[in-house]
């Protein structure tokens, strides 16, 4: 089996639903995901916009995600939050400027040979991205559209 994430909240490459965005909710969706290879001992998640004007614009961090989790429900998360390109902790929704065009919305998972990552809450990408460098066993992804 294919390590692969997917969302039934969207089609893979479909519009995603108001709720989960600036102009709604805000809520996460829920997200699931199969298939990790053998040796892996967490997961991280990460969410991206690289079509925002100021270049590839954070929306999501979450690391430390045990291995025997494969899903994250609606509206919560699991493991250690990051700091979003908003300067929050935690996700924040699709929000691209008004008349911008499509924005598309990566959710990228991560399987690690490591059982944690030693970062704390409030990290940023950049030190995420730096700390998983050498654990990444395999990467899966799906991605939404938004559009305001």
């Amino acid at each position: 089996m294919t390590f692969n994430i997917r969302s039934n909240a969207f089609e893979e490459g479909g519009r995603i639903p108001r709720k989960y965005t600036c102009d709604g909710s805000d809520l996460s969706p829920a997200l699931e995901w199969e298939g990790e290879p053998e040796g892996t001992q967490s997961f991280v998640l990460i969410m991206d916009d690289p079509d925002a004007p100021v270049g590839t614009f954070t929306h999501w961090t979450l690391w430390n995600i045990p291995s025997a989790t494969h899903s994250i429900p609606e509206g919560s998360s699991t493991g250690i939050s990051g700091r979003n390109g908003f300067g929050r902790i935690g996700y924040g929704g699709p929000c691209p400027p008004k008349g911008h065009g499509p924005h598309r919305y990566f959710f990228r998972i991560f399987a690690l040979d490591v059982p944690s990552i030693d970062l704390r809450e409030g990290s940023t990408r950049k030190e995420l991205t730096q700390a998983i460098e050498s654990h990444v066993l395999a990467t899966a992804e799906c991605m939404g559209i938004y559009e305001r």
